[in-house]
């Protein structure tokens, strides 16, 4: 059971005052993520200003200084659309980066998936597909990548309450069975829901300021270990309650 750390996301510099931006402060989170749990590592390279980046030297600063930080974690990015819309661009970012990651997400319901992921997989990097909703997984599973995916991602929105966010996993769970290894998350009110949800499931799973800013009781997260440390100790109560269905 994997759980991965998702330190900042396509958040700005404002959003949290713990969010780390520069690739020496996702480093330093690196080392603390590390340390509390976390065995991998999905970062949003960000250029000066803070905004998400696939150019090869954001790419290249923050990969570098987390490989430095954590020796043998894997780390990966995104390669959201938001980030460069246009499907050539993409792919063009992609075949110049020149520090490559060991993974990188793929969102199955945007444009160009398919090609980003071709361009990922040239080069040796292992893709995550994203997979938000049922189109998403429709999209995904006509794809001549899918069986070469190193797992499937699968990430609630923002909105649903434990219910909710239970009833929707089960849905993209009953359609991705038979596939690669599944990471279950949430965002906002899902995020801990999905979590218990994984841990019970012996799914993947991952946390950090990207998907969060609140621990399990609501109050808000000093930090990114913090969040870590927090999933670790939702983990130890799943086992005490009787363990793991995986």
């Amino acid at each position: 059971m994997l759980l991965q750390a998702c330190p900042n996301g396509a958040r700005r510099p404002g959003d949290h005052p713990a969010l780390p931006v520069t690739p020496a402060a996702v480093a330093r989170d690196a080392v603390s993520l590390v340390a509390a749990g976390a065995g991998a590592l999905h970062v949003h390279p960000k250029d000066a200003a803070g905004a998400d980046s696939l150019h090869a030297a954001d790419v290249a600063a923050v990969v570098s200084a987390v490989r430095a930080a954590v020796p043998g974690v894997p780390v990966g990015v995104t390669t959201g659309a938001w980030v460069l819309p246009d499907t050539d661009a993409r792919v063009a970012a992609v075949r110049a980066w020149t520090d490559l990651p060991d993974f990188a997400s793929v969102n199955w319901h945007e444009d160009g998936a398919d090609d980003v992921a071709a361009a990922l997989l040239d080069r040796g990097v292992q893709v995550e597909a994203g997979l938000w909703h049922l189109e998403g997984v429709a999209a995904w599973q006509a794809s001549p990548h899918r069986d070469r995916c190193l797992r499937v991602l699968l990430e609630l929105p923002d909105g649903l309450d434990e219910a909710g966010a239970q009833a929707e996993a089960e849905r993209l769970l009953a359609a991705v069975a038979g596939g690669p290894p599944v990471l279950l998350h949430g965002e906002g009110t899902s995020c801990w829901a999905a979590l218990r949800l994984a841990l019970r499931r012996g799914l993947d799973t991952r946390i950090g300021l990207e998907d969060v800013l609140h621990l399990p009781d609501g109050s808000p997260a000093r930090d990114n270990a913090a969040l870590v440390r927090a999933a670790t100790a939702v983990l130890a109560s799943v086992r005490a309650a009787g363990g793991t269905d995986g």
